[in-house]
């Protein structure tokens, strides 16, 4: 089966999941579809266990999940456009209000998350017997920091928390997704590359990424207003808008930048400009169209979330990784929040359930276990031959993605409405 058959086939039953979960289902369709996958992914391999799927099936089976790829099929794929559509909706005058409290949450506390997880989980795993280097815990501090944007604006936002805390959110996951992979490739280099990196190269590649991303995005906006705005045929336009996530997403890869950080701000740029000057019912046939792209990819990305499992090796020591990284992600959470907080107290009043708000609706998604598949296999831990860094890696991330998604995706509801209530109250 072809990977283009394999997409089909799962985007098909991510939609039969999504109609299931519309009649029948409470749940926000994101958790509903990531819940059925995993389940779905554990009666197989209960069925295999108990061998009442043939060996050649199951061989067959991995090997149709294993050729999507999912890391490529991620990062060089569908992010592009489940970045650039999430940014069309934000407006940038909420933006300009939380600029502060965002560049912050981005920047400043996903550098503290990453490297206390870092630090935290290497002096555990010394405690029972895990030898892994440094550098690799902080590269799972660095994919597992960052709050996904297609997890959080596929849930959170549609929930219609108050505008400071849903902007914070919102802004936040956009932004600290391109800083976290920006993060990541910088210590994906120090941590794999055949030369030994210094501090001023270190510190000039996560410029160039990040910078090179902000002013990318800056230009490829520039040029697609004038490119829009100066159309005269509605259907081209739309054609247009899907040209930024596609080639400029490529061409963002080729010239080294954070191309995903050139999607936000390039849709930030047309969601907030360009829209003004074209027709209403233009702008309302771009919502739909991006609204009907994000729901399509969506889909199907968290079945694969889902399915992915089907893929893994299980052993001991990863059930005793997982039991480590679920609290300690959250622990990093708050406190990166908390002390975030502290600072903006000074300046602001806040709701306070926003500190609850953001640590629990923090979500981690497809990207964070797309970059945990993008780390080489063979490194090994000194606790077993059969069990190298990227199995830990990869089944620590798991865990913490599908907790996030299935438990505080459906458990922060409560924590929303209270906050409702207490912005009616003035606080």
């Amino acid at each position: 089966m072809s990977v283009y058959d394999t997409i089909c086939i799962i985007a098909a039953v991510a939609v039969f999941i999504s109609m299931f979960n519309h009649r029948v289902g409470k749940f926000q369709t994101t958790i509903a579809i990531t819940g059925w996958s995993v389940i779905i992914s554990l009666a197989l391999l209960f069925l295999s266990n108990m061998n009442y799927i043939p060996l050649n099936k199951e061989h067959e089976l991995i090997n149709i999940i294993q050729n999507i790829q999912f890391d490529d099929f991620l990062l060089k794929g569908v992010l592009g456009f489940l970045l650039f559509g999430g940014a069309l909706n934000i407006k940038l005058s909420h933006l300009k209000d939380q600029k502060f409290e965002i560049t912050i949450l981005a920047l400043a506390s996903t550098l503290f998350s990453t490297f206390f997880i870092g630090t935290v989980l290497w002096l555990l795993f010394s405690l029972v017997g895990i030898n892994m280097a440094f550098i690799h815990c902080c590269l799972f501090g660095a994919l597992i920091s960052p709050t996904d944007p297609i997890a959080v604006l596929a849930i959170v936002k549609k929930m219609n928390a108050p505008q400071r805390i849903s902007t914070q959110i919102e802004g936040e996951s956009l932004f600290n997704d391109g800083i976290g992979l920006v993060i990541f490739v910088t210590l994906f280099e120090v941590a794999f590359s055949e030369s030994t990196p210094t501090v001023s190269s270190t510190i000039a590649l996560f410029t160039h990424e990040a910078l090179g991303g902000i002013t990318f995005g800056l230009v490829l906006g520039f040029v697609f207003h004038y490119l829009i705005k100066h159309s005269h045929d509605g259907m081209m336009r739309l054609i247009l808008t899907m040209l930024i996530p596609t080639s400029g997403y490529v061409v963002g890869q080729h010239l080294g930048v954070s191309a995903p950080l050139a999607m936000v701000v390039s849709g930030i740029m047309i969601g907030n400009w360009t829209r003004n000057s074209i027709a209403e019912d233009e702008s309302h046939q771009l919502n739909h169209l991006w609204e009907l792209v994000d729901e399509t990819l969506n889909a199907i990305l968290f079945l694969l979330i889902g399915l992915i499992m089907l893929t893994f090796s299980f052993h001991y020591i990863d059930i005793v990784a997982v039991a480590i990284a679920i609290p300690l992600v959250l622990c990093s959470r708050y406190l990166s929040v908390k002390i975030a907080y502290l600072g903006f107290n000074r300046y602001r009043t806040y709701n306070p359930e926003s500190v609850k708000i953001l640590t629990w609706g923090g979500l981690r998604g497809g990207l964070a276990l797309a970059m945990a598949m993008a780390i080489p296999s063979g490194i090994a831990t000194g606790y077993s031959p059969e069990i190298d860094v990227k199995e830990i890696i990869v089944l620590m991330t798991y865990a913490v993605v599908v907790f996030s998604i299935i438990v505080q995706g459906s458990t922060i509801t409560p924590m929303i409405h209270k906050a409702k209530e207490l912005e009616k109250t003035g606080y």
